[in-house]
């Protein structure tokens, strides 16, 4: 149960810590290293755990190791494009593609009782997980999709943001 935490944390600290040392100005920039941390967490976690990941998938699905792998691989690529003005936008949207289209694979697990991530709970997991996922959504959308002209510009590096 400790991974809806490390994800918390990875979101927070840069968040705070920006904020803390350049006020609002340089909190967006911590909430977009923020997210691109927890996706390059999440990306390390498939080749890490990667026959855990395939206990959260259902047995009719072909491939399973190279999908896990291949998964991982995208999340990597999606924490490593949210750090660029340039890719920033595309990333975030790929982001909360990924989060929708990967939620089934968490109710799955957790009415399996896979064992990672607190899905050994059962159903009651989906309780922190679905509040969570919606966050994440969330995160992604406001840091990194913003309207009304809040967005990062191309041309504004990661460290000169401006809200």
């Amino acid at each position: 149960m400790i991974t809806p935490l490390i994800i918390l944390g990875l979101l927070l600290l840069p968040l705070v810590f920006a904020w803390l040392i350049g006020g609002a100005e340089k909190a967006r920039a911590g909430g977009v290293l923020g997210i691109a941390l927890a996706f390059i967490f999440f990306g390390i976690g498939h080749f890490v755990q990667t026959e855990e990941m395939v206990g959260m998938l259902p047995s009719f699905v072909p491939f399973a190791v190279p999908l896990v792998l291949a998964t991982g691989v995208l999340e990597l690529a999606i924490g490593l494009g949210l750090l660029s003005a340039v890719t920033r936008r595309i990333a975030g949207i790929v982001a909360i593609l990924v989060f929708v289209g990967f939620f089934p694979a968490n109710v799955f697990a957790a009415f399996n009782h896979v064992g990672m991530g607190g899905h050994v709970w059962g159903p009651v997991y989906l309780l922190i997980r679905a509040p969570l996922q919606a966050l994440l959504i969330w995160w992604v959308w406001y840091f990194t999709l913003p309207p009304n002209g809040r967005a990062l510009t191309r041309s504004a590096p990661i460290a000169n943001v401006s809200v």
